[in-house]
């Protein structure tokens, strides 16, 4: 696979929703994206790992390991790494405060760019009525998400076998569900007032694994994406100017069943 051989230079990266201790993790492409980049600010916007996953059945991978090393030879280059955990891993918001090998663990960021402009980053979970208001079912939610994505891979396997590009059922399902489309539209909007209410210019968060950039409320509405379905990661260039980044479009990359044909198999 063909890897940028000079270093993109960024002022600030933000990643969320890793997922890091489910087979579906696609920790490898994000450490192929990690490796050809260099930045001031690293932002975890939540759901980096997923204790919800680990305390079921524990999953770990050596990709996931390599990826935590990554990140910790990172601080020690010098980027200021920011964790905000999220509602998968909302057992480190015991940490808030704390700063554990380099990085700090924040509930909640505000983010000057380049250009002046502030942004609220926070997960986007307190935003989330099934969430915040009714656990059970969001674990609900969370199993038949997982039973989509497995879906996900069956299918792309018989595409690749096919000869087709890879294609996110997933994802499709999501946009094609009417009220899975509300309920994204009330999402953004309650994020992107929250941070017009705080007089700021913009928000930027995760949860939901719908990258987007665009104008809300008065605001700019930013969401990093995932690196389970859409491997996508928001950058800000030195200039102030943000991006999001398709990591398998820019690759041209297929998404291939992650980790191993055995591993799959015991999903």
């Amino acid at each position: 696979m063909h890897l940028t051989e000079q270093k993109q230079r960024y002022r600030s990266i933000f990643l969320s929703d890793i997922h890091l201790g489910t087979r579906g993790s696609r920790a490898d492409l994000l450490m192929e994206f990690l490796a050809q980049a260099e930045c001031e600010k690293l932002y975890l916007v939540g759901d980096i790992l997923d204790g919800w996953r680990l305390r079921k059945s524990w999953y770990w991978h050596e990709s996931f390991d390599a990826l935590l090393r990554h990140v910790l030879a990172m601080t020690r280059r010098g980027t200021e790494v920011i964790y905000i955990p999220g509602n998968h891993d909302e057992a480190l918001r015991d940490w808030f405060g704390l700063e554990i090998a380099g990085v700090s663990m924040q509930p909640e960021a505000i983010h000057q760019a380049a250009d002046g402009r502030r942004f609220l980053v926070m997960h986007g979970d307190e935003f989330d009525g099934v969430i915040r208001y009714a656990k059970f079912l969001a674990y609900l939610g969370d199993w038949a998400y997982d039973w989509a994505l497995y879906l996900n891979r069956i299918f792309n396997a018989v595409r690749r076998r096919l000869g087709y590009p890879y294609w996110s059922l997933s994802q499709w399902l999501k946009r094609r569900v009417k009220e899975a489309v509300k309920t994204i539209d009330r999402f953004e909007g309650a994020l992107a007032g929250e941070a017009k209410r705080r007089g700021l210019n913009g928000v930027i968060c995760g949860h939901i694994h719908h990258a987007e950039m665009r104008p809300s409320h008065g605001v700019l509405y930013m969401n990093c994406g995932d690196w389970v379905e859409s491997c996508t990661a928001l950058v800000e260039h030195a200039d102030g100017r943000f991006e999001l980044v398709d990591w398998p479009a820019r690759q041209r990359l297929s998404l291939r069943m992650p980790h191993t044909a055995a591993a799959l198999a015991r999903a």
